[in-house]
């Protein structure tokens, strides 16, 4: 198992969390938000182990029996609490899995400690519950709440908290650790950086699907080509995006990445600052033929898009005046 050093481009945390188990002054709760897929779950599995090893230090010792268990995901004293319902987490599961637990003592273990994965999803009766656990923990125990938003937690619950914000990781190390630990190509590396948006777990995803190259050409070969294009046609690769709906966010990402390109070029004529330099003919036409006022439009546009299909607003709709909008604006 990997440990603190394996976190990339989150020295605010590690610092924060390495100097309380120094200081010996670790809370007995921690909420880390993130983006979905940004590694919020690799954070508390790292600190959980390093509490738990029996060799104390600044790194997990990797071969006691803690940390045996710890890589066969059967610690008794790290508990990671589930739910049935998708979207719910139930008073009945913190009751069950924390309010009747919390009050065993550790098998062997220092802390007891228990992580709540998309603790967003706690019912107001949940939250509630915790809240009992929370003011009067018993010194060995520990919980770790994982949320994509902070701010739809009672605030009763926040207070009790330390509250540690992930920040989104800086392209270069995305792509450093594209190429060094995953061996993949430079140019993919750029390309996946940019669309992860500061997101390790994305770039990783986007590294490794060959469906995000197909959804990438497809979207290119779309925009270069959509001033020659009938609105029949248009409406033709709006049914062809609809294969991709769950991606869709992606495809909207690599459209958005274009643009900023366009806009870029536009402003400094550099080639080499571009995401898709390969393409460079194609955005220098656009960026010539496009104003900075149309390209702001466009890319308005895309954020709104964004906000409307994320709110289930209907997808045919949507795409057909995002595109009726880079045509008139491009």
């Amino acid at each position: 198992m990997a440990g603190f050093q394996d976190i990339i481009g989150q020295e605010h945390i590690k610092e924060h969390l390495l100097h309380a188990i120094e200081q010996k002054k670790v809370s007995h709760a921690y909420m880390i938000q993130g983006e979905l897929g940004a590694g919020k779950e690799f954070i508390a599995k790292v600190f959980a182990q390093l509490l738990q090893c029996e060799v104390q230090g600044e790194k997990a010792c990797e071969t006691c029996r803690s940390c045996k268990q710890m890589h066969n995901k059967n610690h008794p004293d790290v508990i990671w609490v589930s739910h049935e319902k998708p979207n719910t987490i139930g008073v009945d599961d913190i009751r069950q899995q924390i309010n009747r637990d919390v009050d065993i003592k550790p098998y062997y273990g220092p802390k007891k400690i228990y992580i709540i994965p998309e603790c967003e999803k706690m019912t107001v009766q949940a939250q509630n519950a915790l809240l009992k656990t929370l003011e009067e923990p018993p010194a060995y125990a520990l919980i770790l709440l994982l949320t994509t938003n902070a701010d739809l937690m009672l605030p009763t619950i926040l207070s009790r908290c330390v509250v540690l914000r992930m920040r989104p990781v800086k392209d270069r190390q995305i792509e450093e650790f594209l190429m060094n630990n995953l061996q993949i190509p430079d140019y993919k590396a750029k390309v996946c950086a940019a669309f992860a948006r500061g997101n390790m777990g994305k770039a990783k995803s986007l590294a490794g699907s060959e469906d995000f190259e197909n959804i990438k050409e497809e979207a290119v070969s779309l925009l270069k080509y959509i001033n020659d294009m009938e609105i029949s046609e248009i409406v033709a690769a709006i049914k062809k995006i609809s294969e991709y709906k769950f991606d869709i966010s992606n495809y909207l990402d690599i459209m958005m990445v274009w643009f900023r390109d366009i806009l870029l070029f536009k402003a400094t004529k550099d080639p080499n600052a571009l995401i898709f330099s390969e393409e460079i003919r194609a955005i220098k036409k656009s960026a010539d033929r496009s104003s900075y006022e149309g390209i702001e439009n466009i890319l308005e546009a895309l954020e709104k898009s964004q906000q409307r299909l994320n709110a289930n607003v209907n997808f045919d709709l949507t795409m057909e005046l995002l595109f009726l909008t880079i045509k008139e604006n491009s």
